[in-house]
């Protein structure tokens, strides 16, 4: 059986949303990270990386929310969440989940995560400051080039829909209006519409 480990208000919702539209037979098990249980030595033999999403499978353990998409995407192919059949929409899709992982994600962390990069108070705060500004030069990006509309690729529903949605939950936290990202904005109202994404977002304790 397929597992989700995964922790409430992560990056890991991407993973979970797409599993429950897959139609995959899979569990769950959730992390307290408040506790820090993602450094218990048991997670850690799963996943050195100390980190979520990680999957589970009869094959081995993936990790990092990209290759788990794509991953569930090969696996259920009957319910075309990617576009399998053409290399070039393949890619793009790879390229825009990418850059929300290498580059936005990354701008996101520094507000809570800072002391990756830096040992000095003055350094971490000057980081955390920058957050707000780099999250909207990455929205203003994703909003005026990256995003195709309805769905981030066009007509059709992808695996890059539910890793959108699950970034641009955290725009309020880093203190940016989503509203100032009408395309964005759109697209998270109709992610959230969604019974598999209200399901989801409920076992996180996010509805």
């Amino acid at each position: 059986m397929t597992t989700l480990y995964f922790a409430a208000g992560t990056c890991a919702l991407a993973s979970h949303i797409l599993l429950e539209q897959s139609g995959a037979a899979y569990d769950t098990v959730r992390l307290d990270f408040s506790r820090s249980a993602q450094r218990s030595p048991e997670f850690l033999q799963l996943n050195p990386k100390g980190r979520v999403p990680a999957l589970v499978t009869d094959r081995g353990v993936l990790t990092e929310t990209p290759a788990i998409l794509l991953y569930v995407c090969q696996t259920n192919a009957q319910a075309g969440l990617a576009p399998l059949d053409d290399p070039f929409e393949l890619a793009r899709a790879q390229a825009f989940n990418s850059y929300l992982c290498s580059t936005v994600h990354v701008a996101h962390a520094h507000k809570r995560r800072g002391a990756r990069w830096a040992d000095e108070p003055d350094a971490i705060a000057a980081m955390q400051k920058k957050v707000a500004q780099n999250m909207v030069d990455c929205f203003d990006l994703i909003e005026q080039t990256l995003f195709a509309g309805p769905w981030v690729l066009g007509a059709h529903y992808s695996l890059c829909d539910p890793y959108l949605f699950t970034i641009a939950n955290w725009l309020e936290g880093d203190q940016v209006d989503i509203a100032r990202f009408p395309k964005v904005a759109a697209h998270h109202g109709r992610m959230r519409s969604l019974p598999a994404v209200q399901q989801v977002l409920a076992a996180h304790a996010l509805a």
